[in-house]
């Protein structure tokens, strides 16, 4: 198993949620609210992974590697995430490096 290391973790993240706003007759999306910080490693995805997720008409930029925890645990694909000024929409998560040991999240850039 292999464990990860706290000097892999450089940037920090904001983790964004919209909650479901109900009125009893509908329901929306609410307004993105906080759900957390976390530190994590950011790659950027290389040029031949891009003209293959361009080719299946995907738009995938970055991957993000964080601990696993209580709230990485909980990130789903309606979430977003700011680094470095960059808001992020979640395309993807999954486990990586061992159960419960880190998760990797699969990132589009969002346009202002």
């Amino acid at each position: 198993m292999m464990g990860l290391d706290a000097g892999e973790l450089d940037r920090r993240v904001t983790f964004y949620r919209r909650p479901v706003d109900d009125d009893g007759f509908s329901s929306s999306p609410g307004a993105p609210v906080e759900a957390g910080k976390r530190w994590a490693k950011k790659t950027d995805i290389g040029d031949a992974e891009r003209i293959s997720a361009a080719a299946q008409q995907q738009v995938v930029s970055t991957r993000f590697l964080l601990r696993y925890d209580g709230l990485t645990r909980q990130i789903a694909p309606e979430w977003q995430m700011v680094c470095d000024g960059l808001r992020y929409e979640v395309v993807g998560i999954k486990e990586v490096r061992g159960t419960r040991v880190a998760v990797e999240i699969t990132t589009s850039a969002l346009r202002s």
